[in-house]
């Protein structure tokens, strides 16, 4: 029987793309399949704000950051935890990973014609020793054009594959199964579903049509993960975290399912560190959304104040932007699946960004232009018109008010006016006063000692009952649902493993799928920016190794 196609690549997101353009550099046939439509080409890397950890980068050099691949590596063992006989290949990518992203990442996706926006993040700062989680430098860059800017070129480089009749696309075909022929995994079987018009995110229909089958002498995984699909994040939500939030919202559109990772481990794949999830705890449900329960990531500044269901201070160092796990961890053993920030409207104007393409018009259309004019906002557009119509979002002009807008989005009035009057007036009496004990204020204070921070990302340190910075601002966050650090098991050839550690013949993953890398290369938790720059680089890996492996 005749192959179809040299590799059956399986996802369209930003791993599948990557996988398939280094296929067809090669020169090999590729057949890509999507159960969802062309208009969805890029999957969720097309809503993202296109954040990539570079270790020494020009950006950081330039901000007189000093990183290097040693202080990098020590900052991602520390994060990541690893402590599970599982965790041999994770490990091992977290180290080649580290060495990419010191080397290599940044000039490659520069030749391609990717460019980064100057000044540099400090996302997950975490706030405990130097061998503990966090970044010990700022690392986050944001990539000219967000997540479609960054999808662009293997866009390209995959549709020119198409045009020299390399590449065929099969969206609208769900994979049901793969099947081998002489113990080698070479056979993908699915379903057709009806086409669908519905634009990129929505929810397409789930109508069977048909039926295929296609053969290949590869087969690589590239379906992402179960961010999507609620029922599958508390099936696997890890008994440390407490008891899985009762509300959810979702920063991926549902038909990141996680599917594919069962019909992979049906066909002998190993499947490892399903319990490990990267969720938010800073979501705001969307006030014009695209998809279900669909909630954007507040990426904030040092200075709001935050808060649990009943208006006491979170511990230290969770503070906003320090450790989101160490936070999830705290929320879900209150009792409670929600907390507060509390701010007024000259923090919010310079602290609040939100994550997403859309939610940042001036970065993904490469306006400078549009950049210029958000610094010089006292609220940027898209953070104003949450504040107008989010209904996570209360806004007064006393405290009072506040609160009584606080009480009725929750479900009992557990905030105390006077408590809360106490909470902050004690916050702003350190704020005013060069010395403090209070340490969310010293860290306000050192993040204003980065010029980043103090140009773009941190406000001017102030109290936040003066009358002349409000109006007060509360708002409620919800824990958002986003990435599996889990995955299958691969080895540094992006070859599927099987139980007992040997490959499963003809299959490949990468991508979320592959937990970015080995089965779990971010361990317990995230530096940030390593989600693309993983499918970036399991993705290229998968694609060459496959390309070899295929005569």
């Amino acid at each position: 029987m005749a192959y179809d196609a040299d590799v059956i690549v399986i996802g369209a997101g930003l791993a599948g793309l990557t996988a398939t353009a280094e296929l067809v550099d090669a020169g090999r046939r590729v057949i890509l399949v999507d159960q969802e439509p062309e208009q969805s080409l890029g999957g969720q890397a097309f809503w993202s704000f296109g954040g990539l950890f570079f270790v020494g980068s020009p950006e950081q050099r330039r901000m007189r950051i000093k990183d290097h691949r040693e202080l990098a590596l020590q900052d991602w063992l520390g994060t990541a935890g690893f402590d599970r006989d599982e965790d041999h290949w994770p490990r091992k990518w977290a180290e080649a990973y580290v060495d990419f992203a010191a080397g290599e990442k940044r000039p490659w996706l520069h030749a391609q014609g990717v460019r980064f926006f100057p000044v540099v993040g400090w996302a997950e700062r975490g706030g405990y020793d130097a061998q503990g989680h966090g970044n010990s430098v700022p690392r986050f860059h944001v990539t000219w054009g967000t997540g479609p800017g960054l999808l662009a070129p293997f866009v390209r480089r995959v549709q020119e594959g198409a045009a020299r009749g390399l590449v065929q696309f099969k969206f609208r075909h769900r994979v049901t199964g793969l099947s081998r022929t002489g113990g080698v995994v070479d056979t993908v079987a699915g379903e057709v579903l009806e086409p669908s018009d519905v634009e990129r995110g929505k929810a397409s229909g789930r109508e069977v049509t048909g039926s295929f089958e296609f053969r290949a002498q590869a087969v690589i995984v590239t379906s992402g993960g179960i961010g999507g699909n609620h029922d599958l994040v508390r099936a696997n939500w890890p008994e440390r975290l407490g008891n899985p939030p009762e509300k959810m919202i979702s920063g991926v559109p549902a038909h990141v399912d996680g599917l594919m990772l069962g019909i992979a481990e049906r066909a002998g794949a190993r499947l490892i560190n399903r319990d490990r999830m990267w969720h938010y705890t800073e979501g705001i449900e969307n006030w014009a959304p695209i998809w279900d329960k669909h909630g954007i990531r507040i990426l904030p500044g040092p200075s709001s104040l935050w808060l649990d269901a009943r208006g006491d201070r979170l511990p230290v160092p969770l503070f906003p932007g320090f450790d989101t796990l160490g936070t999830l961890n705290h929320i879900m053993h209150t009792g409670y699946d929600y907390t507060w920030f509390v701010l007024n409207q000259r923090i919010i104007g310079k602290e609040f960004t939100l994550s997403g393409s859309e939610q940042n018009p001036d970065l993904t259309g490469k306006s400078v232009r549009g950049v210029v004019g958000r610094a010089r906002a006292d609220v940027p557009g898209p953070v104003k018109a949450f504040m107008d119509h989010g209904a996570d979002f209360v806004v007064e002009r006393d405290l009072g008010a506040l609160v009584r807008g606080m009480n009725a989005l929750t479900k009992e009035p557990l905030i105390d006016e006077a408590a809360l009057h106490r909470t902050i007036a004690a916050r702003d009496r350190e704020i005013v006063n060069p010395y403090t004990k209070d340490l969310q204020v010293t860290a306000i204070r050192g993040a204003r000692k980065f010029v980043g921070d103090r140009l773009v990302r941190t406000v001017a340190p102030h109290p936040i009952l003066d009358p002349k910075a409000g109006p007060l601002i509360a708002v409620r966050l919800n824990i958002l649902t986003r990435k599996s650090l889990g995955g299958l098991e691969t080895d540094l050839s992006s070859r599927v493993l099987q139980e007992g550690g040997d490959p499963l013949p003809g299959v490949y993953a990468a991508g979320e799928a592959a937990g970015f890398g080995g089965g779990g290369v971010h361990g317990y938790r995230s530096l940030e920016g390593t989600f693309l720059g993983g499918c970036l680089f399991s993705g290229r890996a998968a694609g060459r190794a496959a390309a070899k492996s295929v005569g």
